[in-house]
């Protein structure tokens, strides 16, 4: 699974990215949590151009009566997503790019687990395979969230985890994030491992563990 992950690159390097108008307030962000406001690509319904929009991770399905459901919905198996009721309509025309320039696993070692940074080596933004929803209590305000697709591990994150996100290249943007493209198998393909050869990982702080620790120190290499 992914559940964690960072996102410190500068508005300026995401708009450039991903297509997009650069934000006006966006911090960078150390330590990204389920149930915390992440940022994603999408295509805005009005315009049908890309849209940097915040969505809360953990994706509540329409029909959902009860909002908790989404903590069990921070992420979705590839090889599942086109078929599970919680995930198959936003799969069928609501897909995101969920921006991130790292993410972390925890890789057994023995009785302890070490919490792992991976990211590409040169710490430029990539893209997660996301999926949004729109949902709207019975009272109060719409909300809008996100789940993180994942797959099998590639050849880096083997020994760390068996999952991984999926990690999508840029020339699958377009497609990816076409609603009107709807044919499930071209899509499925698109969620395969990251190829990895620019890809790093280090071990870092036990810092992570805790998701109120949202620190720059949170990223620097430890020794095991």
């Amino acid at each position: 699974m992914c559940g964690r992950f960072t996102q410190t690159a500068s508005p300026q390097v995401i708009a450039q990215q991903f297509g997009v108008t650069p934000p006006p307030l966006f911090t960078s962000r150390y330590n990204i949590a389920p149930s915390q406001p992440i940022a994603a690509v999408r295509i805005d319904p009005d315009t049908t151009t890309r849209t940097l929009v915040m969505l809360r991770w953990g994706l509540i399905p329409s029909w959902a009566k009860d909002p908790k459901i989404g903590n069990q919905c921070i992420n979705a198996k590839g090889e599942t997503v086109a078929e599970k009721p919680s995930f198959r309509s936003a799969f069928k025309k609501r897909r995101c790019l969920v921006v991130a320039t790292g993410f972390y696993e925890w890789q057994v070692q023995g009785r302890m687990k070490q919490p792992m940074w991976i990211g590409l080596e040169s710490k430029e933004p990539f893209a997660f395979a996301g999926l949004w929803e729109h949902w709207q209590p019975t009272e109060g305000d719409p909300l809008e969230t996100c789940t993180i697709i994942t797959t099998e591990p590639n050849a880096l994150m083997a020994p760390i985890h068996n999952r991984m996100p999926v990690i999508l290249p840029p020339t699958a943007y377009e497609q990816w994030l076409d609603p009107g493209f709807q044919q499930v198998e071209p899509l499925k393909a698109l969620l395969r491992p990251y190829s990895g050869e620019e890809s790093i990982a280090y071990p870092v702080s036990t810092l992570v563990n805790n998701p109120r620790n949202d620190v720059p120190q949170c990223l620097e290499p430890v020794s095991v």
